[in-house]
């Protein structure tokens, strides 16, 4: 591809071949839309609403359970097989909701394309659709339009163009046709290139287009976007490895128990069905909805902490989350600039501005001061707010709005605060010329008419004698005979060039090398803080002069300068603490200047000692290979490109690590979709990042995205809760049919039976669980290993022990039961009846002393609080009452298979059922007992 910025004017006209001031020719221009054909993004084949619900069935566990129901409708098990569908449909509906949106993100850029283009063509300016421009077309640009094609500029006047969605620069860059750029330079700092989808917000310019379409840095954006794979979440790999293990285990089980059996010689089709009946007990039907629905649960407990969640595995994944890369602007810092101090008559004050922004507290050494009655500061703010071009409707109240530049909005704003409202002013003293803003001399004069009567508080004029003005508001005619007054302000040093005065206690002085060298340290102190300087001067005039930089930006009087910052959000610093409390590496990356950047994130702890910070520049040169090995040591990226923010993602992923990316600029969308979580910013954020993203910040804020990996962490803890729970269920399940096959027994479960423990009894608990309260320190952990099975810290002796101990009160039952029955009654059928109904309400029983002990991996229930989980009690209440209607209304008895019991065998299956608790107990008592030794023996 041409680098068109190191070309110089006469050069990009000679390889367009085309003339700036004709431009092309109507039949040049079709034949080049033939050739390179229109100026569109191509949009890839997004996929289908009934792909993305097919995609729902595409687990491991999940095509388990279908086969499960295709055999069991295979053998006449209707009522299982519709079961199991039933619970399938639903868990593949809940995802699709949730997914439906995921792919459009190509879209979204199609539609940020500006409509229309105003071109040269056969020497006349002409509208024409976007779609329709071509390389070589010379296209006009104002203020107010959106850029349609990478353009290598030819002509500009003080044109300023916004470019944060494509590089997240904080400000509008100036524009320069002249200038020619090494290779090395960075996208955001093409100064003699003008992007598509960018704005024009100041001036005018003339550009050739270089680039349409998919070549232009938009194009290659979205190429880069549907090149990006979107990986897979932990909680994904870890459901697939589960399944898999369930899967294996499912088939050696059922292939020793066929083979078993066959070999005893009993009938292949007996054999059969019991290896189904074990199938249907290894296999945790629930867990699929159950991990849905409470990923569904969660992502509406974020959004009430304003993280909308776009992909339920997202919620999950944010509790595994090692790294969090952010952008700064709107998300670190409050996204606008503020005034934050005000310096004129060796004297600084500091401005604070409320929560809301709409009133501003003005200190000087700790007291307030009423600025609008102070002589210097109030004309600093008169002065910079009439010399600017921003426009703020109704100011100071809630239904505010502003236009323009937002170094001026911040000035006019604080003027406002002050009470020197912008159209107030301009009545007072109405413009009557300017001298636009230019890169060059970095500074703007507008022209006033002073107000007729003597007191136009327009600013003392010097006089040879020093100028004794008392208060400025009450005019010396000795001293001024002027009518117009002119007011200067820009870049500190260029302002502090044209000034020869300075007004210093309540006199207009000569400015001395003394002065000059305390006000440049000043501002080095402040410049060094992260503040942006702007310095204002005013001269009175006896006639309007004629406009010229050079004679009116002379001889004038410096004032003073305002100091203005996009302030840190104030809950920003906690939460970086937070992160880093938890484990978790904070890492800035911006399109603001190293400097800017490295300063705000000193401020906030992200840039510790020994940190460093790198540029695009140097990403450039920088492979991915040699970026990991560097990752640990960098905590700051500045002036970064699309494509490195894909190889900073890329390189901690090679690491190891769950990373979170945050952006809200189209430039932000390939790295929002390649990161384990993409964040988009919800108010600031453009269609496309949020389109690519997995979450959404309502308030742009990042204390928001530390409280969502919080909330992430509890219900990853919740997750392991409930299948310590379930899979503990199923695993006295299998062991009791197994069980009963070795000793020769019959079936002490029916299918049906099984089914109902696995899907009724095991959900509505399970449900409960994932609403669990967050236990103590949970943010005062390191993130969990990102490779950690989820059978991990114990939970595989876990669920061996709890299922042997649940299968043999369950043998021990059933085998108690049938001869208690066949000794009174003789009938065997009755006797098993009656046996098979109680090993299942003492299965359904111990469960529920299994869900209410496992709350807490380590502590007591008691400690906890018995009482904490109101939805748990309420959940183990109705599937006890559930359990006794199955076992004693004759229309249930029926569907299940089940006989009542007697008063004195329902209270051995309750009392039996009670001892797993106190067993899980006292088993996590010892666990405590060994972790507070180990470390004790250690030392």
């Amino acid at each position: 591809m041409t680098n068109w910025y190191q070309q110089s004017v006469d050069e990009v006209i000679a390889n367009c071949d085309t003339d700036p001031d004709k431009g092309l020719s109507a039949e040049e221009a079709q034949r080049r839309l033939s050739q390179f054909g229109p100026n569109e993004l191509e949009e890839q084949q997004g996929r289908s609403p009934w792909l993305i619900f097919l995609r729902q069935f595409a687990e491991p566990l999940v095509i388990l359970l279908i086969v499960a129901a295709i055999v069991a409708a295979l053998i006449g098990e209707v009522v299982d097989s519709l079961f199991i569908a039933f619970i399938l449909v639903a868990n593949a509906i809940i995802g699709f909701v949730q997914e439906y949106r995921a792919e459009r993100a190509v879209a979204a850029l199609r539609k940020m394309a500006a409509p229309h283009a105003r071109v040269i063509r056969d020497g006349q300016v002409k509208d024409i659709p976007a779609r329709e421009v071509v390389p070589g077309d010379i296209v006009l640009l104002e203020a107010g339009m959106r850029v349609v094609a990478d353009l290598r500029l030819v002509q500009t006047s003080n044109l300023q163009i916004d470019e944060a969605a494509l590089t997240g620069e904080s400000f509008p860059v100036s524009k320069q046709a002249a200038a020619q750029l090494p290779e090395e330079t960075v996208v955001g700092d093409r100064t003699n290139m003008a992007f598509a989808s960018t704005l024009v917000t100041y001036g005018r310019g003339q550009g050739v287009v270089a680039e349409t379409g998919m070549g232009t840095q938009m194009g290659q954006i979205a190429a880069l976007l549907q090149t990006t794979e979107a990986g897979k979440t932990p909680l994904q790999i870890r459901m697939a490895q589960a399944g898999k293990w369930l899967i294996a285990a499912t088939l050696l089980i059922c292939a020793v128990v066929f083979m078993g059996g066959w070999l005893r010689g009993e009938k292949i089709t007996d054999m059969f069905l019991t290896a189904v009946s074990l199938a249907v007990a290894a296999v945790p039907e629930g867990l699929p909805a159950v991990v849905t629905i409470t990923l569904a649960l969660g992502a509406q407990q974020m959004v009430r902490r304003h993280a909308l969640i776009r992909r339920l595995p997202a919620v999950e994944t944010l509790g595994s989350v090692t790294v969090i890369c952010s952008d700064k602007t709107g998300t670190l810092t409050q996204g606008t600039m503020s005034v934050q101090v005000l310096s004129a008559n060796r004297s600084l004050i500091t401005v604070a501005e409320s929560e809301d922004g709409l009133r501003a507290d003005f200190q000087s050494n700790g007291e307030a001061l009423a600025v609008s009655e102070e002589p210097h500061f109030s004309l600093l703010l008169r002065s910079s707010s009439l010399c600017t071009d921003a426009r703020i409707q109704q100011p100071c109240t809630p239904e505010e709005t502003a236009t323009g530049d937002p170094t001026e909005i911040a000035l006019v704003k604080v003027a406002a605060q002050a009470g020197l409202v912008k159209g107030e002013l301009e009545t007072e003293y109405p413009r009557i010329d300017e001298i636009p803003f230019e890169s060059a001399r970095k500074r703007m004069t507008t022209l006033h008419r002073v107000p007729e009567y003597e007191s136009p508080s327009a600013g003392p004029q010097p006089a040879q004698s020093g100028g004794e003005v008392g208060d400025p508001r009450l005019r010396d005619k000795a001293q001024t005979a002027g009518e117009f007054v002119s007011y200067t302000k820009g870049a500190l040093e260029m302002v502090l060039a044209g000034c020869r005065f300075i007004l210093r206690d309540n006199q207009v002085q000569p400015l001395s090398d003394a002065d000059k060298t305390e006000i440049i340290s000043q501002h080095e102190q402040l410049a060094a803080q992260g503040l942006r300087v702007l310095a204002a001067a005013y001269r009175l005039w006896e006639e309007a002069p004629a406009m010229e930089a050079d004679s009116v930006e002379q001889e004038m009087v410096f004032i003073g300068f305002a100091g203005m910052s996009d302030p840190i959000r104030p809950e920003a610093q906690p939460a970086v603490q937070t992160c880093k409390q938890a484990g978790i590496v904070p890492v800035m990356i911006t399109g603001d200047h190293a400097a800017t950047a490295a300063n705000i994130a000193q401020q906030l702890g992200i840039l510790a000692e020994g940190q460093q910070t790198m540029t695009g520049q140097q990403l450039a040169t920088t492979s991915v290979e040699a970026l990991e090995a560097q990752v640990d040591d960098v905590s700051v990226y500045a002036r970064v490109s699309p494509k490195d923010k894909v190889n900073i993602v890329e390189a901690w992923q090679n690491r190891g690590q769950i990373v979170a990316m945050t952006g809200d600029g189209v430039n932000d969308a390939p790295a929002l979709k390649r990161a384990d979580i993409g964040v988009a910013m919800g108010i600031s954020g453009t269609d496309v990042s949020k389109e690519a993203s997995d979450m959404i910040l309502l308030d742009d804020n990042f204390a928001t995205i530390v409280a969502a990996v919080e909330r992430g962490r509890v219900i990853y803890d919740n997750i392991r809760k409930f299948f310590r729970y379930m899979l503990g269920t199923n695993a006295g399940e299998i062991l009791t049919m197994f069980g009963s096959i070795l000793l020769g027994w019959p079936l002490p479960l029916l299918p049906a039976q099984i089914l109902w423990i696995n899907l009724v009894t095991d959900g509505l608990p399970a449900l409960a669980l994932g609403v669990e309260p967050p236990e103590p320190g949970v943010m005062k952990r390191p993130p969990r290993d990102p490779n950690e099975s989820v059978f991990a810290r114990g939970m595989g002796p876990f669920i061996l022990w709890v299922g042997v101990y649940m299968a043999i009160c369950a043998l021990g039952l059933f085998s108690y039961v049938f001869r208690n029955v066949h000794g009174l009654t003789g009938d065997v059928m009755q006797a098993e009846k009656a046996a098979r109904t109680a090993c299942f309400a003492v299965l359904a029983f111990l469960q529920m002393a299994n869900v209410l002990a496992v709350r807490s991996e380590t502590e007591s229930v008691f400690r906890i609080g018995f009482w904490g989980n109101r939805q748990l009690i309420g959940a183990v209440v109705l599937t006890i009452v559930m359990q006794f209607a199955v076992t004693y209304m004759p229309w249930l008895q029926s569907i299940l298979h089940t006989t009542a019991l007697s008063a004195a065998h329902m209270g051995l299956c309750v009392g039996l059922a009670s001892t797993l608790f106190f067993a899980v107990e006292i088993e996590k008592a010892l666990r405590r007992r060994r972790g507070a030794v180990a470390p004790a023996e250690e030392a």
